[in-house]
C-alpha cells in the first residue's frame, strides 16, 4: 500500500493543507484523482508520496487521467490563492475537469458556422501588421499591450503569431470576454490556421467539457484553446502564446472566489511558462495603459486593415434636450430615423444601441411620485413589455404592474426611460417591412448572438437593436449605421470607473462601422453633447480621454495611483450589517498600517432578497498592506482585491 498527499479542489474544503490518502498503485505527482471527502467524491491533485501515517486513511477511488497535470498549473493556483487572498482549494478547483459548483447549460455551439463563415483573412499582411508582429516578438516584456483601433486587424496579428507559435511546437490560448464571441474567433482561427481549435466554456455539457479536458491533457500535439477567462485553466503542457482579446472588458474579472482578474492571471501564466502575452484592445483600461507605458510595452496599430480611414465615418451628435430633433418617435430623433432609412435603402444593416435591458427602467405615479420597487431589494423593477411583467434584475422577483397607484389611487402610471424590449417595438413600427432582432442578456436559447451570427453576416437581419453585447468585437461587413439612443446612460452610476466604461462602450460601438468594408454613419443622441467623455469617444481620441481620466484618478487616489480592497458583509438585519462593519473598521484601523479606510456604507444594491449588504473600501499605495489586512477579515465577509468597480 502506498500513501499520497492530495490537494483538494473542492468548494466544501476550505483548508490549504493536503490530506493523506492510500492507493495500491504507484501514482505520479500531479495525477488528477477522485477521493472520498465526508463520504462524497471530490477531485484532488497528488503532490507527493509519503510514508505510512499514524492514522487510518481512505483510499483513492479513481485516477482521472493517464497523464499528470502540467506543473505550471499548480504554480499558478498557488500564486492565485496568495495574490487574491483566497483558499488554495478554490484556486485548484479552477483546474478540475468539471467544476461542481457551476450550473452548466446545454451546449449551444452551432457546428456549421465555422465552415460557412466568410472572413477576409487571406489577403497579405499589411505593413503595419508586420511591424506590430515584429515589435511584439522583440519586446523585452513578457506582456505587451496591443493598442489597435477597431478594424485595424488585431485578430490577423493574433492568428499570425499563433501560426508561428504552433510551428514552434507550442500551444496557444485565445481569450474572449464573452461566450458569444467564441464562435467568430473559432471560425477565424480554423479558416486561417487550418486546425480546429478546442472551444471551452461553461455552456458546454458536463460530458463535453470533461472530454475536451482529457483531450487537452493527454495531447502530445500543440493545441489552440479558445474561450472566456476560464480557458486559462486548460491543462495544456507547452504554452507559447496567450492572447486576451478585448482586454478592457470587465467580464475578465471573476466575481466569485477566487476573485481574479484574467489579465493579471494571463501575465503570471506567461511568466511561469515563457509564453508571450498580448492584451489586445482599442480602448485599454486606464490602469493597464499606465502600467504598459511605464514598461514601454505598447504596440500601436492605427490604420484600417482593409484600407479604410476614420474620415469614412460621418458622425452626427443630436442633443436630446432639443425637442425639435424629435417628431415621429419620442426616442429616435429625426436624424437617426433618416439615417436608418438611408442605410436600408443602400442595402446596409443598421445597429441601434442602448445600454439597458427590458422595456422600462422606472414605473412611477405622476401625482405622488410612488415608484414600483422590489420588496426584497429596494431597487426599481424593470418592466418587460413582452411578458407584461415587472422584474428585479438582482433577485428575480417579478409581479404584474398595477393599473393604479397603491398610494393615491391615481391611474396615470408612467413607464420612464426606454429599454431594449420597448425600443424594438418602436423600431418595428417605424420599419414594418424589415427584419428587426433584439440582442441582450435576456435572449433565450435560439436567440443568442452566436447562434444567429450566420444570418447577421448574410444580411438576413436588417436592424439590430441591443445592449453592450453588440459593442464587443463584432465584424459585420454589411453594417452601414450605428445609432446610439442615449450616450450617457452609464455615466450616472456612482463609481470611479463610470466615465471609463462609458467611453469604452461608446468608442467600441462606434467602431462597428468604418472598418474598411464601406463608408458608415454614426448618430449619437445625448443630453450632454459637450461632455469630455462623449466628445473624446465621438472623435476617437483615446489620448484626450486617457489624460483627462488619469488626472482625475490621481486627484482622488484611485488606480493606478493606489490599490483597492473591497470588503462586503451580508446580514439578516440592517443594524447587524452596520454593527459588523463598524467593528471590522475599528479592527482594521487598529492594525496601524498606512491605508485609507472608506465607509462603512451600504452597498450599491444595499438589499438583496432578505439580506442587507454593507461594504468597506480600503486604499493603499502598497498592495502588501491590503493583503496583510485580509488576514483580519472574518470568514463570512467577501474579500475582493483589485475590484473591477466599487458598486
Amino acid at each position: 500500500m502506498r500513501f499520497y498527499e492530495v490537494l483538494l479542489a473542492d468548494g466544501k474544503y476550505h483548508g490549504d493543507r493536503p490530506l493523506t490518502y492510500s492507493s495500491e498503485e504507484e501514482l505520479p505527482v500531479l495525477s488528477v484523482v477522485t477521493v472520498p471527502l465526508r463520504n462524497r467524491p471530490a477531485t484532488g491533485f497528488i503532490i507527493g508520496e509519503v510514508g505510512k501515517p499514524s492514522f487510518a486513511t481512505k483510499e483513492i477511488k479513481t485516477r482521472l487521467s493517464d497523464r499528470p497535470l502540467p506543473y505550471h498549473c499548480l504554480q499558478l493556483a498557488q500564486w492565485m490563492s496568495e495574490y487574491y487572498a483566497s483558499s488554495l482549494s478554490d484556486s485548484l478547483r479552477q483546474f478540475a475537469p468539471v467544476k461542481p459548483s457551476l450550473k452548466l447549460k446545454a451546449e449551444s455551439q452551432k457546428s456549421g458556422q465555422i465552415n460557412k463563415i466568410q472572413l477576409e483573412l487571406q489577403s497579405p499582411l499589411t505593413a503595419e501588421q508586420k511591424r506590430a508582429i515584429k515589435e511584439i516578438k522583440a519586446s523585452a516584456s513578457t506582456t505587451v499591450l496591443l493598442h489597435g483601433e477597431t478594424g485595424s486587424g488585431k485578430t490577423r496579428v493574433y492568428l499570425e503569431l499563433a501560426r508561428q507559435t504552433l510551428q514552434a511546437g507550442k500551444s496557444v490560448i485565445l481569450l474572449t470576454p464573452e461566450i458569444s464571441l467564441t464562435t467568430q474567433l473559432a471560425a477565424a482561427t480554423q479558416s486561417y490556421l487550418k486546425q480546429k481549435p478546442v472551444v471551452l466554456h461553461s455552456q458546454l455539457s458536463v460530458a463535453k467539457r470533461k472530454q475536451l479536458w482529457h483531450k487537452l491533457l493527454e495531447s502530445t500535439e500543440p493545441q489552440i484553446v479558445i474561450g472566456p477567462r476560464s480557458a486559462l485553466f486548460a491543462p495544456v503542457s507547452a504554452i507559447g502564446l496567450i492572447v486576451v482579446d478585448e482586454a478592457h472588458e470587465p467580464a475578465y474579472k471573476q466575481e466569485q472566489s477566487p476573485r481574479y482578474n484574467a489579465l493579471r492571471l494571463a501575465s503570471q501564466l506567461g511568466a511561469l511558462t515563457g509564453a508571450k502575452v498580448i492584451y489586445g484592445t482599442a480602448t485599454p483600461s486606464i490602469g493597464d495603459y499606465y502600467l504598459a507605458e511605464q514598461r514601454s510595452a505598447i504596440v500601436r496599430m492605427s490604420q484600417m486593415a482593409l484600407g479604410g480611414a476614420q474620415s469614412d465615418v460621418k458622425t452626427e451628435v443630436v442633443d436630446l434636450k432639443d425637442k425639435s430633433n424629435f417628431g415621429a418617435n419620442p426616442f429616435l430623433s429625426k436624424q437617426l430615423i433618416d439615417e436608418v432609412n438611408r442605410a436600408l435603402a443602400g442595402q446596409k444593416q443598421a445597429l441601434i444601441y442602448l445600454n439597458r435591458r427590458g422595456s422600462a427602467r422606472v414605473i412611477l405615479c405622476t401625482v405622488c411620485g410612488w415608484q414600483l420597487l422590489c420588496p426584497n431589494c429596494d431597487v426599481s423593477l424593470v418592466y418587460h413589455g413582452d411578458q407584461h411583467l415587472a422584474k428585479c434584475h438582482i433577485c428575480g422577483y417579478q409581479q404584474t404592474p398595477p393599473v393604479a397607484c397603491p398610494n393615491c389611487k391615481n391611474t396615470d402610471i408612467v413607464y420612464k426611460t426606454i429599454g431594449t424590449k420597448a425600443l424594438i417595438e418602436h423600431v418595428a413600427k417605424l420599419f414594418p417591412d424589415k427584419s428587426v432582432r433584439r440582442f441582450d442578456s435576456d435572449n433565450t436559447a435560439g436567440e443568442q448572438l452566436n447562434e444567429l451570427y450566420d444570418e447577421l453576416l448574410a444580411g438576413k437581419i436588417d436592424i439590430l437593436v441591443g445592449t453592450q453585447l453588440l459593442a464587443k468585437g463584432l465584424d459585420l461587413p454589411r453594417l452601414g449605421l450605428v445609432g446610439i439612443v442615449s450616450a450617457e446612460s452609464s455615466l450616472t452610476l456612482p463609481d470611479y470607473t463610470a466615465e471609463e466604461r462609458t467611453f469604452q462602450l461608446l468608442y467600441q460601438v462606434i467602431g462597428r462601422v468604418g472598418r474598411g468594408h464601406a463608408k458608415g454613419v454614426v448618430v449619437v443622441q445625448t443630453y450632454e453633447p459637450q461632455s469630455v467623455v462623449i466628445q473624446a469617444a465621438v472623435r476617437r481620441d483615446f489620448r484626450k480621454f486617457y489624460e483627462y481620466a488619469l488626472s482625475e484618478r490621481q486627484t482622488f487616489r484611485f488606480p493606478p495611483f493606489s490599490y483597492l480592497l473591497k470588503l462586503t458583509c451580508r446580514r439578516a438585519t440592517l443594524v447587524g450589517a452596520q454593527n459588523a462593519s463598524d467593528k471590522l473598521k475599528a479592527e482594521l484601523a487598529a492594525a496601524g498600517l498606512p491605508v485609507e479606510i472608506i465607509g462603512p456604507t451600504p452597498s450599491f444594491y444595499a438589499r438583496r432578497g432578505r439580506y442587507f449588504y454593507y461594504q468597506l473600501v480600503v486604499k493603499s499605495k502598497q498592495r502588501e498592506h491590503l493583503l496583510e489586512l485580509t488576514r483580519l477579515v472574518p470568514q463570512d465577509w467577501q474579500i475582493d482585491l483589485d475590484p473591477a468597480d466599487l458598486l
